[in-house]
């Protein structure tokens, strides 16, 4: 026999049946054992071998008895065999291998060597293996590990006393000890001995020499590591939870992560039901019975069908004796068994039947507590596994979904946070754009999907003399900080706005507000961390020039009438918050129906692109321009942004200019004579009758004359008048260049002055002044729709 092929098959009688019962295979060690030949046994049912009875039904993997079999001379040999079922594999069918061991002739000097050295070697489960690989002495513990006795399995290899594909793997270590010579350690996991749990097992093979040093067989010691097995199972399953658990901040996901670690690690099934969010409380909540909970998520090992009863998103009253109300009234986690699990499936017919269906055997319910609230509850079930659940997998539950909870807690605080500053930012951005004589506007404001919602915010504010202000900014940060810091900006930029800055100097002035912002921000000395970026423009539709100016904001884009959509060169400027440096502005002269974008970096930027990518695709939308700027807006928004939503707060500002037809506007150049205020007004008043505004001359007269008569007293030369009007609105205007401030007084009983101011601000709308490079304006309005 080669050194390299130990095996002696015939030593073995060796019987290979397939599940109907027929003989397909028939060893020379078969042979021997009955006088059979292979010819005249295989094909025949396996039946007709016995010499009483029949073939027993075995439902187990692995069976062993004693049977009475045929010998080819007639008579009855009852014989012990060992019998495994064989699963199909390689698309060969499934079969049973049926053995028995033969006598061996000569076995005495061998065996005397081979007990010593089984007597000799490890204290742990030993077997020791001849020259051949066939069992010459097992120990007590080894035979409790392969359940049968030694007398009956000596003589047979290991692949027949497992009867498994792990058993010829073993068998193939056992032969390159044997060859080799040197001892080789090997990690093995079984299922032995009928034994619901499986085992780890740390076996060493090691060659058996005699006093000349040849090797005459070889020792395998095996020691059961399965509980140091498990604990390094579960702490990697504790680091694993920690990974693959709270990956995002949103609630749902977060739940459906806990279920999908622990199946099938720990259970066969996990659910997770929550508490609806109770506003803002923050202490324990005593529970009554029936709870209603809302099912979060849940996961099972079987693709095909599912345990539950309850689907994701609905909410179920759970009453008292079942896992998940039992749990939360009593505080803790409870473990219950078949006998706990018959009392509630009882009164629900449908997880009765789902209970039997499915063999469910053991649930453990553990509360989701974070921070000393219950947030819920989630339920391990077992009904594959055959084992019930153990101290360590009590211990395992809890502090995966104690670590479940923080992130669960987590993604409700954020959701709860989210939502607020969510309102906040809602209720300061403006709900309604105004539709003014100088633009048509509309917008679109996206909040982040995943980082929270920030401070973008836009804006159209009219000014004095039919012009408006459009502004869009963008505050560093998200959360309530940030919406709470873009509504004092947004403010600030009304206010100064409202005293008509020139946007260079109105960037400068939100300069300082952002760097005392910061400074209150901070503690300690150390400096906080406000800062934001704008874009403010001021239109003229009397003029149809645009200023703009900017402070570390993305310009606009413009597309004028018939022409391609490129980007406005603007001073990029310092952001908000650097204090210090100047800003620059610039000026365009718009031909009516232009359209103007204002937007912040969320729209162009994100981690699949950079920014000059998101601007080209900007442009391109916007050159299919049709005339609705609301479907422009959803068209950009849907061509710039991903399905799941922008990863950054996203502000979008469409505004198409309008001019005003010179016919609505009236100017004259004003003497610095008192004596000449008289024909001015008679020329208001004529302009009003060619308007057909007759009947709001006598108060246009008084406004005209006050004002007109103010430059030529305190004011400096030139001095110019001017009228505008819309089917709304007339505006009686009149510049000089003095920087003098005017301001309301209260005139005393017997002073000569000081009234005509007031009697401006009585008789119109609103009035005001503002500056610019010439001097001053002083303007006000009246309304020519109703009452004065």
């Amino acid at each position: 026999m080669s050194p390299e092929y130990p095996f002696d098959e015939a030593a073995t009688a060796r019987v290979v049946i397939d599940d109907t019962g027929t003989v397909v295979g028939w060893n020379e060690g078969a042979r021997a054992l009955l006088g059979w030949t292979p010819a005249e046994v295989v094909g025949r049912p396996a039946g007709e071998l016995l010499a009483e009875g029949r073939l027993p039904a075995a439902a187990a993997p692995r069976w062993d008895g004693t049977l009475a079999l045929r010998h080819r001379d007639g008579r009855s040999v009852r014989i012990w065999v060992l019998a495994h079922h064989r699963p199909p594999r390689d698309g060969a069918p499934a079969t049973w291998l049926v053995v028995t061991p033969l006598p061996r002739a000569g076995a005495g000097s061998h065996d005397d060597v081979l007990a010593t050295a089984a007597l000799a070697q490890s204290p742990c489960a030993v077997a020791v293996y001849d020259e051949r690989l066939r069992l010459a002495r097992i120990n007590d513990a080894m035979a409790e590990v392969i359940g049968l006795p030694e007398e009956r399995v000596r003589g047979l290899r290991v692949s027949e006393i497992g009867g498994r594909a792990q058993s010829a793997e073993l068998e193939g270590h056992m032969l390159g000890v044997l060859t080799g010579g040197r001892a080789k350690d090997v990690q093995i996991h079984t299922r032995s001995g009928g034994e619901a749990r499986a085992h780890a097992w740390l076996a060493r093979f090691a060659p058996v020499t005699d006093a000349a040093g040849r090797v005459r067989g070889v020792c395998l010691a095996a020691h059961d590591f399965t509980e140091n097995h498990l604990a390094r199972e579960r702490l990697q399953l504790v680091n694993e939870a920690s990974v693959r658990i709270g990956s995002t901040l949103d609630v749902t996901r977060t739940a459906q992560e806990l279920a999908q670690v622990c199946v099938p690690a720990l259970a066969d099934f996990v659910s997770v039901d929550l508490l609806d969010p109770r506003g803002e409380a923050e202490h324990p909540v005593r529970f009554t019975a029936p709870l209603g909970l809302r099912r979060a998520a849940h996961h099972w090992v079987d693709p095909g069908g599912s345990v539950t009863v309850v689907e994701p998103g609905e909410v179920q009253d759970y009453p008292a004796g079942s896992p998940q109300a039992d749990s939360l009234l009593a505080g803790r986690t409870v473990l219950a068994s078949v006998g706990g699990l018959d009392t509630w499936p009882a009164r629900d017919p449908l997880r009765g039947e789902r209970v039997r269906e499915f063999g469910v055997h053991a649930t453990l319910s553990v509360p989701v507590k974070a921070r000393g609230v219950t947030l819920g509850v989630a339920v391990f079930t077992r009904y594959r596994r055959p084992d019930p659940f153990t101290p360590d997998d009590v211990l395992l539950a809890e502090e995966i979904t104690a670590r479940a909870a923080v992130c669960i807690d987590n993604a409700r605080r954020y959701s709860r946070e989210r939502d607020t500053a969510l309102a906040l930012q809602r209720s300061l951005l403006p709900r309604t754009l105004p539709d003014t004589l100088a633009v048509h506007a509309a917008s679109r404001y996206l909040p982040a999907t995943r980082t929270g919602v920030g401070g973008d915010w836009f804006d159209v504010i009219p000014l004095s003399g039919m012009r408006v202000a459009m502004v869009v900014g963008d505050v560093v940060g998200q959360g309530v900080q940030a919406s709470a810091t873009m509504g004092r900006l947004r403010t600030a930029v009304r206010t100064l706005a409202d005293i008509d800055l020139a946007p260079e100097e109105l960037l400068t002035h939100l300069d300082d507000l952002v760097v005392r912002l910061s400074e209150e921000a901070g503690g300690e000395g150390d400096p906080g961390e406000v800062g934001a970026s704008c874009l403010y423009a001021v239109y003229d539709p009397v003029s149809r020039r645009c200023t703009l100016a900017r402070a570390g904001h993305p310009p606009p884009v413009l597309l004028r009438p018939g022409g391609e959509p490129r980007r406005v060169e603007l001073p990029a400027g310092p952001a908000l918050g650097v204090g210090g440096l100047p800003f620059e502005a610039a000026e365009l002269e718009l031909a009516e129906g232009s359209v103007l974008a204002f937007y912040t970096d969320g729209l162009i930027e994100s981690r699949e692109r950079d920014a000059d990518t998101g601007l080209r695709l900007l442009s391109k939308t916007l050159a299919a321009y049709s005339g609705s700027l609301d479907e422009t807006c959803d068209r950009v928004l849907h061509a710039l942004l991903p399905q799941g939503g922008a990863s950054d707060d996203v502000a979008l500002l469409l505004a198409r200019t309008r001019g005003l037809p010179s016919s609505q506007v009236a100017t004259w150049d004003i003497p610095a004579d008192p004596a000449l205020v008289a024909p001015i007004r008679r020329q208001a008043v004529e302009q009003l009758a060619r308007w057909e505004l007759s009947e709001h001359s006598f108060t246009t007269e008084l406004v005209v004359s006050e004002l007109v008569t103010n430059a030529i007293r305190y004011g400096a030369k030139p001095i110019r008048l001017r009228l505008i009007h819309d089917a709304a609105t007339l505006i009686c205007e009149v510049s000089d260049t003095s920087h003098t401030a005017p301001h309301l007084r209260r005139a005393k009983t017997f002073d000569e002055g000081g009234r005509g101011l007031l009697l401006v601000a009585q008789l119109t709308q609103r009035w005001g002044s503002r500056h610019n490079a010439e001097g001053k304006t002083i303007w006000a309005e009246l309304g020519l729709l109703g009452e004065d």
